[in-house]
Parts: structure tokens; sequence; C-alpha cells
């Protein structure tokens, strides 16, 4: 029944962030500097709710008594930045297909980052998974006539977010609050900036429009909640599979309802990449399974 929970929380978290391309673009006339600034400044007054009714204050306290954890969320605040707005520039510039792209290799560049950084060895068929993403990305470079940036981005940004989270081992609640609230101050400020200045679309679009830039809060706050609920309730692997529901939905928004161009030569690249994907996939369950058959015999005798 728990897992069963877990999955629902899982489905609802990736489901929300695949339906991301449809809100940002009603945030215009707002450029992604200013939604990004408005989703940092008012989710940390939604993370401080939450704090407060999780009764997590005190664990979020003692994120400030540990330079180490500081500032590997520190980095964590930095990284998630620059992700969200590439996110939001994106989507914004009707280029939802790409930042699926970003989030399909995601996991691949992951895996490459552990072998770079943590000195992580690779099995066979995770280095021709790689091979087969890194050929797919050259040819969409060359297709594209440039490097797809907004992928490019959104994928390392992501994966070094996630390992310094996965370093500084603090619960999403307390890491999150701490990463808006450092982020704040600059967010704020720049807020406060474009309001003298004159280039605040805060108010002057109607009041729906001002509810929809502060709801940024809670639009982010959700989707993580759940994800952390589920996080605790099923396997790995299941929630390894989940985290490619959102990139498949914001794919199919892309080239349906958003009406994006896909060239023959993009359909090869991102074929290429979900080829790679399986090949990842397959190969970590496969791996899970002997593993846990491997145990499951030494404990037998």
């Amino acid at each position: 029944m728990d897992q069963r929970r877990g999955f629902a929380y899982g489905v609802a978290a990736y489901l929300m962030w695949g339906l991301f391309p449809l809100y940002w673009p009603h945030l215009k006339p707002a450029g992604a500097i200013e939604i990004l600034g408005h989703r940092i400044v008012w989710s940390v007054l939604t993370m401080a709710v939450v704090l407060v009714l999780a009764k997590r204050v005190e664990q979020f306290r003692a994120i400030f008594t540990d330079r180490r954890t500081l500032g590997l969320l520190t980095l964590a605040a930095v990284t998630i930045a620059m992700n969200w707005g590439t996110y939001i520039y994106g989507v914004n510039n009707h280029k939802v297909v790409e930042t699926s792209l970003g989030y399909f290799i995601n996991p691949l560049v992951t895996v490459l980052m552990g072998v770079v950084i943590l000195g992580e060895r690779l099995r066979t068929w995770q280095w021709i998974a790689l091979g087969i993403a890194g050929l797919a990305v050259v040819g969409l470079a060359i297709e594209y006539g440039r490097p797809p940036w907004i992928a490019l981005i959104l994928a390392f940004s992501f994966s070094t977010y996630g390992l310094a989270k996965k370093q500084a081992g603090v619960e999403s609640v307390e890491s999150l609050s701490y990463e808006t609230l450092a982020l704040a101050p600059l967010a704020g400020g720049y807020l406060i900036w474009a309001g003298v200045t004159g280039h605040s679309h805060f108010l002057g679009h109607g009041l729906g429009h001002s509810a929809l830039l502060a709801s940024t809060g809670l639009i982010t706050a959700v989707p993580l909640m759940c994800f952390g609920a589920a996080a605790i309730r099923v396997p790995m692997t299941t929630l390894g599979l989940l985290q490619y529901l959102a990139p498949v939905i914001q794919f199919v928004l892309g080239v349906t309802f958003l009406d994006e161009t896909m060239t023959p030569m993009r359909w090869v690249g991102f074929g290429l990449v979900w080829v790679a994907l399986v090949i990842f996939t397959w190969e970590s369950v496969q791996h899970r399974r002997s593993q846990l058959l491997l145990t499951a015999e030494a404990s037998a005798l």
C-alpha cells in the first residue's frame, strides 16, 4: 500500500514537471530572469511555511553548523538557478523539444560525471549507451548548426545539482529552503531594481498575472515534495524509470500542441538518445537484479 502511494506521488511529481511548458508562457511579458527572480523569492516564502508546518526548523538550522554542507548546498543553489533560468528561457522561446532533450540525456550525463569526478567505473553496456548518446548530440549539433546549448546546460546543471545534493546528504525540504534563501538576496535585489526602473511586469497586467507570478513558489515546492514522498516509498529502479515521464510529456507537447519543427535529422538524433536510454535502463535493471540475487545467495549460506 505504501509503495502504491509512493508510485502515485512519483507520477504526480513528474507529471507536473512534464506539464511545465504550459505554465511558463502564461507569465509573459515577464522575461526569463524576472520569472526566475519571482520563482526564487516566492519559493523562499513557501518553504518557510513548509518548514514551520512540517516542524523542521531545527533541522534547517543544523545546516549552518557544517561548512562543508553549506558549501555543497550553495553550489546546488547556483546550479539549480542556472537550470531553472535556462528551462524557463527555453520554454518561453519555443524550444521545448530541446529542453526535453536535456532531461532525456541527464541520467547519462550524471553517470559520466560519476566517472570524471568520483572516479567510478562503468560497465561495458553503460559505455555503449554513452557513446550512442554522444553520437546523437554531435548529430543534433550539426543539424541545429550549433551545439544544443539549452539541452546541455540543463543536463549538466541538473547533474551537478544532484551530485552536490547527494554529497550534502540533506533532506529535500531543508535543502530547497536553504537553496532559495541563498539566492533570495540577488533575486529580490533584481526584482526591486526592475520595479524602480519600470522593467517589472508584476503589476499592470491584471490581478491574474500577478497571482500566476506569485504562484511560482507553490509550483516549485509541490512537485518537489511529491518527489520526496516518492523517493522514500518506492525502489530506486522504479523512480529511475519514472524520471523519463517528464521529458516524454515535454517532447510530445513540443511536437504536437506547441507545433515545434522536427526535421528528419532531429528524429534520428532523438531516436539515438532513446536507444541509448533503453540500453542504459535495461543494463541498470539487469545489474541490480544480479546484485540482489548475489546478496540473497550469500544470505542463504
